[in-house]
């Protein structure tokens, strides 16, 4: 007969054999219930939500396309003008500052004469003197000719016989020598006006006068400071001839230049006046090229060395600009606007429904194995569909347009005019004002 033990009793024996298919039982129904829920959310998104297409659509309308140009560069006088100094002393005046309006010939600054003009009158002295050696080289020649003409005039009263032909010969000589020191003491007499000149000439420059009527723009000279001027001129002063007519110099790519010319409007702003625009007109447009440093190449690896990149090509190009106000100032940053072409009253479409193509939207809209868990293939993706640019050359790329017919999308062939990127002209008939044409492709659920 078997013995009950004692250290357990019946109740809490048959407790712990009950309790253990219990917990077993209970972690059965909750992985039941998730599987459930996967079920329940799958059944939801694809077997009772029913999916159908939806095009989203814009009308073609009657708009303006304005093509244009943007750069940017620096205000600048049409005559800049730099004031230097061709002599060498020391500045004893300065008579203007930057902002003066100055008139052509008004003095500027003056340099020490003191030494320029004790070498002035040295010159004139010598000049004097030399104009005495020609009087008395005249005086000279006219003694020598008269003596000459007695002595032929006795020699044709004595039939030849006195003076003696050597003697006749020496005082022609005679004469001709004191010719040679009156064309000599002339010849010095023109040297020493020479010289005079050129101190008068440089004593005159010692006045640093303005060559045109303009505006002071700088200055580089004080009172007591020593010029020299043995290598290269100093620069003293800068002079802008008139600022109510300025210059503007941009650069532009070469991907633009060729729609550049001469003749073209444009607009600019400038941040002192950020609410103000201001009109310009090309004037010159540089056939030489500019190089503005390599621009590194967008398609190395990444394992390998970087390749030398390409030069970034640019074109120097002025613009006049009218600045009676006196607003602008030389050195100014401008945000220029070059007016390329502008078409008014033209039918025009969004560039998006050029891009359009409702192949390429399909294949969008269907799922991809991406490597994703169940849960996150099964949850929507919210995206909407963009086509990328088509290849060049492809049918659709700039050459069709697709509208609804009959629940369908349809293609339609357009002649294509300008674009400013965001909008393209239709150049073609065969597509009207209103006619609303497929920019995007999207799934709606039906309710």
């Amino acid at each position: 007969m078997s013995s009950i033990p004692s250290s357990k009793s019946l109740p809490t024996i048959l407790s712990q054999a009950v309790s253990r298919p219990l917990r077993k039982g209970f972690w059965i129904l909750i992985a039941l219930g998730i599987l459930i829920l996967l079920l329940f959310y799958a059944f939801h998104f694809f077997v009772k939500t029913e999916e159908k297409l939806g095009y989203e659509t814009k009308a073609a309308e009657i708009g303006e396309i304005s093509l244009i140009v943007s750069t940017a560069g620096n205000l600048a006088p049409t005559n800049q003008i730099i004031i230097s100094s061709e002599l060498s002393g020391r500045i004893v005046e300065v008579s203007v500052d930057t902002n003066d309006l100055v008139k052509k010939g008004q003095i500027l600054a003056k340099l020490d004469t003191t030494r320029l003009e004790q070498k002035t009158e040295s010159s004139r002295a010598n000049l004097l003197a030399s104009e005495a050696k020609v009087k008395l080289a005249e005086a000279t020649l006219a003694e020598q000719k008269s003596s000459l003409a007695r002595q032929e005039e006795l020699y044709r009263l004595s039939g030849g016989k006195t003076p003696s032909p050597a003697s006749m010969d020496s005082a022609r000589a005679v004469v001709a020598r004191a010719l040679a020191e009156r064309e000599s003491a002339v010849a010095l007499v023109a040297s020493s006006e020479a010289e005079v000149r050129s101190f008068e000439i440089d004593l005159e420059k010692t006045l640093i006068r303005s060559p045109v009527d303009g505006v002071v723009l700088s200055r580089s000279v004080d009172v007591g400071q020593t010029v020299a001027a043995s290598f290269t001129a100093p620069t003293l002063f800068t002079i802008a001839e008139d600022l109510k007519k300025m210059e503007l110099i941009v650069n532009v790519s070469e991907a633009d230049i060729g729609r550049i010319q001469v003749g073209q409007k444009a607009s600019f702003s400038v941040d002192a006046w950020p609410s103000r625009s201001y009109s310009a007109e090309i004037k010159k447009v540089a056939y030489g090229a500019l190089g503005t440093g390599n621009q590194a190449g967008a398609n190395g690896g990444g394992g390998g060395g970087g390749g030398q990149g390409n030069q970034v090509v640019s074109y120097s190009t002025e613009l006049e600009v009218s600045n009676e106000d006196l607003s602008l100032r030389p050195g100014m940053t401008a945000i220029v606007e070059i007016q390329i072409m502008e078409k008014k009253d033209i039918l025009i479409v969004p560039n998006t429904a050029l891009r359009f193509n409702p192949t390429f939207a399909l294949e969008s809209l269907k799922p991809k194995e991406t490597g994703k868990t169940i849960v996150q293939t099964l949850s929507p993706s919210g995206k909407s569909w963009r086509k990328a640019p088509p290849k060049a050359g492809a049918m659709d790329s700039r050459t069709q347009v697709w509208m609804m017919k009959d629940g369908l999308p349809s293609a339609v062939p357009v002649q294509l005019g300008i674009s400013d990127g965001t909008y393209t002209e239709i150049a073609s008939q065969n597509l009207r004002e209103g006619d609303e044409v497929i920019i995007n492709i999207k799934p709606q659920k039906a309710e």
